[in-house]
């Protein structure tokens, strides 16, 4: 139901809350009652609309606090910002999906609609291709098949035997890149992070503007230092039975 609210719907009325969380009226009704008097909606006593409060950070926050990745990541991603001048973020894979979970921005950016939290499908983008890259095969392919295939921009790599092809050069050469596939403009580049069996836990990215630089000046100035980062970090990923943990 929280996940209904967004930049598209800032407000919404007890019918759109059913509507948009797929439930009938009566329950919908059940649970923002609730989720009213936790604090975490807002019910406008004239209009009778809901609204997010401050609260609902809460949950993104303690999960950034829970999981030792974030904080151990951050020194080297702050790091790698301030070397290169550019944004720089963490990511992990969710399903088709990659969830920025730590981002720097640059001071070269006039805008961006990424921040902590976003999610973009992992297919176009240079995190999401780098963490595929180190599944096996049959599991990134069948990523792929799920997800939701299209061109955002007139770069984008979106067909299926083009994306096994990136993935096959991605797990070559240690490093992912996407240009201008997603954000016109944009160059990213990203290499994962892996635990001791080889499998991603989790990727670190740079974005540059392409006014700034071509996607070749990116491509040897950063990826050796974004490569270097996610290799550090993978030194930190110990084994454990619930799955990997950070040293």
């Amino acid at each position: 139901m929280l996940s209904a609210f967004g930049t598209d719907n800032p407000t919404l009325s007890l019918v759109q809350v059913a509507t948009l969380a797929e439930m009938d009226k009566s329950a919908a009704q059940r649970f923002t009652h609730t989720l009213e008097r936790l604090g975490y909606l807002h019910k406008d006593p004239q209009t009778k609309r809901y609204v997010l409060t401050p609260r609902s950070l809460d949950l993104g926050y303690h999960y950034i606090r829970a999981h030792a990745l974030s904080e151990r990541a951050m020194p080297y991603l702050l790091e790698l910002s301030r070397t290169t001048e550019e944004s720089v973020s963490l990511t992990v894979l969710d399903g088709a999906e990659v969830v920025y979970v730590v981002r720097f921005t640059s001071r070269y950016m006039v805008s961006s609609n990424v921040i902590v939290g976003t999610r973009l499908p992992a297919y176009c983008t240079a995190p999401g291709i780098a963490m595929l890259s180190r599944l096996p095969p049959a599991e990134a392919h069948d990523i792929l098949r799920r997800s939701e295939l299209r061109a955002y921009t007139p770069a984008t790599t979106w067909r299926m035997l083009e994306l096994i092809a990136k993935l096959e050069t991605t797990a070559s050469r240690g490093f992912a890149t996407a240009i201008e596939e997603i954000f016109t403009g944009d160059i990213s580049l990203a290499a994962a992070i892996t635990g001791v069996r080889g499998g991603p836990v989790a990727a670190v990215s740079l974005s540059v503007s392409r006014v700034r630089m071509s996607p070749e000046q990116a491509e040897q100035e950063f990826a050796p230092l974004v490569t270097a980062t996610a290799q550090a970090l993978s030194l930190h990923v110990l084994p454990t039975a619930d799955g990997p943990r950070w040293s």
